[in-house]
């Protein structure tokens, strides 16, 4: 073989051996940051590198790397060793450090991830990220980790804290796996947990604590509709909504499966004081809002939605369905909705709301096993609830108090309810469902413990009968 050949190959292997040398390790030392200097190019760089080789692994070995807007790369994975710190530098407002408005930010990349037992944090309860005056909708801070139309990615087992904005964000994606993650997130307002406007997507084993939204369903293009969404076996933690279905609502949702998971009281609220907002809380209680709540407002379709074994405290209303039109825009739809085996301890007086809007009704809605504790202590309203057709939608929209003890139904038809319990801490006069203008409404084994008002208030309704009640 003479010399030519020989080079040949030679060459031939080495290209052969760089494209497999796949993965890379990142090291502290080898960086001399220590946490104290930005070492975004120096992460960048291996990212790229390890994609231009087609793919692998970036490990980042225990220690601390300051960093701005990271750019995750097709087909590569970011690894972070247990003791890996991720830290987000907290100058948010130069462009030249989070020019993605984002931590991590990827954007049209596939079979790609973040994975191991370190940590990302943003740091955004820090001084130095607090004593910058933010503000609550002030769309100034970074995002955690931000995915834009990627395609088969996953995340599993790392610690996610303190996000200048939104923690974990999914836009317009396909094929996402997200397993025992730990995010906590709530030093500043808008600190939604996972927003999930993506199809084909499986979170499970994750525990949650968020001052927003802990794990939010969103539409925002009309022409891209979030579906085939599970979500099992997770901690939820939240001042606002631990599950939602919007707000943002353009195209809607569907196919969506919800189970096996324990909403709980978070640890800490620093930009709600919920007290000033809703009756009979106690002050500086921790509460959550709705925990559940399925909300169309922006003329989307939320439809075939499964959620099933759920056990929540530290909420103020355990249900909540809102079809409504906050921009004066399309009417949407929400219909075949199932829900069941809710056990609840609230806050307040707020009860389960389902509320249409009234030319265009919820339908097709399944409530059995439901089992909730209230406050109590309220008198009968004499007056219609007012409507709220246009306002942002929450479950305060329609007032501070509620014409009903446990369950509100207004502009629907076809709901079947089974097995409802509702019990009061104190003594209450009003009614435990009121339904208005609703046209069929079927309950069955519907249970009351400390309530003297009627079991059904009828106003302008149709189709409406109770089998069995059991008032105590």
């Amino acid at each position: 073989m003479n010399s030519r050949w020989i080079a040949t190959l030679c060459a031939l292997l080495i290209g052969y051996l760089s494209l497999n040398a796949k993965n890379i390790r990142l090291t502290e030392q080898e960086a001399a940051l220590n946490g104290r200097h930005l070492c975004t190019d120096y992460i960048q760089s291996a990212l790229d590198k390890c994609s231009r080789s087609g793919g692998g692994v970036v490990t980042l070995s225990p220690g601390r790397y300051l960093t701005g807007t990271l750019y995750l790369r097709n087909h590569v994975e970011l690894h972070l060793e247990r003791g890996a710190y991720l830290l987000g530098d907290v100058h948010v407002t130069d462009k030249n450090i989070y020019p993605k408005q984002a931590l991590i930010y990827a954007e049209d990349i596939e079979d790609a991830g973040i994975s191991g037992q370190g940590t990302i944090d943003g740091q955004s309860n820090t001084e130095g990220f607090l004593s910058q005056g933010f503000r609550v909708n002030d769309n100034k801070r970074p995002n955690g980790l931000f995915f834009y139309r990627c395609r088969n990615i996953s995340f599993s087992d790392f610690n996610l804290l303190n996000a200048g904005n939104w923690t974990f964000r999914l836009q317009e994606c396909d094929g996402v796996r997200i397993n025992g993650i730990f995010l906590k997130s709530l030093a500043q307002g808008n600190n939604d947990g996972i927003d999930v406007d993506a199809r084909n997507v499986v979170i499970s084993n994750c525990i949650l604590e968020t001052d927003d939204d802990g794990i939010c369903l969103k539409s925002d293009n009309l022409d891209f509709m979030p579906e085939n969404i599970t979500v099992s076996n997770c901690v939820i933690a939240s001042n606002c909504n631990p599950i939602k279905f919007g707000t943002a609502s353009c195209a809607g949702f569907r196919n969506v499966s919800i189970s096996n998971c324990v909403i709980r009281r978070t640890t800490e609220s620093n930009i709600w004081h919920w007290e000033e907002r809703y009756d009979d809380l106690p002050k500086g209680v921790l509460t959550g809002l709705s925990g559940i709540a399925i909300e169309s407002a922006d003329g989307g379709c939320i439809e075939h939605v499964v959620i099933n074994n759920i056990t929540m405290e530290g909420v103020i209303t355990p249900i909540f369905i809102c079809l409504n039109r906050r921009s004066g825009g399309n009417k949407g739809i929400i219909r075949d909705i199932h829900i069941s085996n809710i056990t609840a301890t609230c806050e307040g007086n707020i009860p389960s709301i389902i509320s249409g809007i009234p030319d265009r009704y919820i339908s097709d809605i399944t409530l059995q096993n439901i089992h909730v504790e209230h406050h109590g202590g309220k008198e009968a309203m004499t007056s219609r609830l007012r409507e709220a057709l246009t306002s942002y939608p929450e479950n305060r929209m329609f007032g501070r108090l509620n014409p009903a003890a446990g369950l509100f139904v207004r502009h629907a038809k076809n709901i079947k309810v089974e097995g409802l319990s509702v019990t009061m801490r104190h003594a209450d006069k009003r009614p435990t469902v009121v339904a208005d203008d609703v046209n069929v409404m079927t309950l069955r084994d519907l249970t009351s413990r400390n309530i003297l008002g009627e079991p059904v208030q009828n106003i302008e309704s149709t189709g409406i009968t109770l089998d069995h009640k059991d008032i105590r």
